[in-house]
């Protein structure tokens, strides 16, 4: 019987764990690591091929921390092209192509509703700097779009540069807290508010969704 593969992201990709790959083939895990290592330069014409070191756990029986690729959907097939062409290696690939089509499907929904948020954001941003110039600010308009970004981040826990990692749930939670910032930001800017007084307003609105419904959204509970 088929069984489902679970993805997971890495700097924006969708991999599979090579540990995984070997469970579904019904192999010891380092005979496929063997074969990815032998050949890792013919994995690497499909792309990136990083490698990870379980912390905390060791191989059994002792030793070294375990190693594992994480394979992207053409070193997938590469490692499976690798394998005689049983029934299981036949289900495997079905399987497969169907995660990593699902994969793709769900990330291109999240880029239609993304960029389009980001860019309305950063343009209430922009209109953000030039209420700072009108109030005597010499601060230049680049500094609000990364302090905005900035601010996204800490709210959502996460350091500069690992957007490209989030989950699909981070995500949409950072796709929505993009809309609450720009419609509190526009508000307060159509209020007359100076720039310390909007930016404070939208921080404020976006931290007061996040301890309430983006928990929720992301299995936690409200504050």
């Amino acid at each position: 019987m088929s069984n489902a593969i679970t993805l997971i992201q890495f700097k924006g990709e969708a991999r599979a764990d090579s540990r995984l790959l070997a469970k579904q083939l019904g192999n010891q895990h380092k005979n496929s690591m063997d074969l990815i290592e032998r050949y890792a330069a013919k994995f690497k014409r499909f792309g990136h091929l990083p490698f990870q070191t379980e912390v905390g756990k060791r191989v059994q029986g002792g030793g070294k921390a375990e190693r594992y690729a994480l394979l992207n959907e053409d070193q997938c097939y590469f490692l499976l092209s690798l394998s005689r062409n049983t029934d299981i290696v036949v289900d495997l690939k079905a399987d497969l192509i169907a995660a990593f089509r699902e994969a793709r499907d769900r990330s291109s929904v999240t880029d239609a509703q993304y960029l389009p948020l980001y860019h309305a954001m950063h343009d209430e941003v922009a209109a953000l700097a030039r209420r700072a110039k009108e109030c005597g600010s010499d601060t230049p308009e680049r500094m609000f779009h990364i302090n905005a970004n900035k601010a996204l981040n800490a709210v959502m826990g996460i350091a500069s540069g690992e957007r490209g990692t989030l989950t699909i749930e981070q995500r949409l939670l950072l796709t929505t807290l993009q809309a609450v910032w720009r419609n509190h930001l526009h508000a307060s800017l159509e209020r007359g508010d100076d720039h310390h007084e909007a930016f404070r307003k939208a921080k404020a609105a976006v931290l007061t969704y996040m301890t309430g419904v983006g928990a929720l959204l992301l299995g936690g509970r409200a504050a």
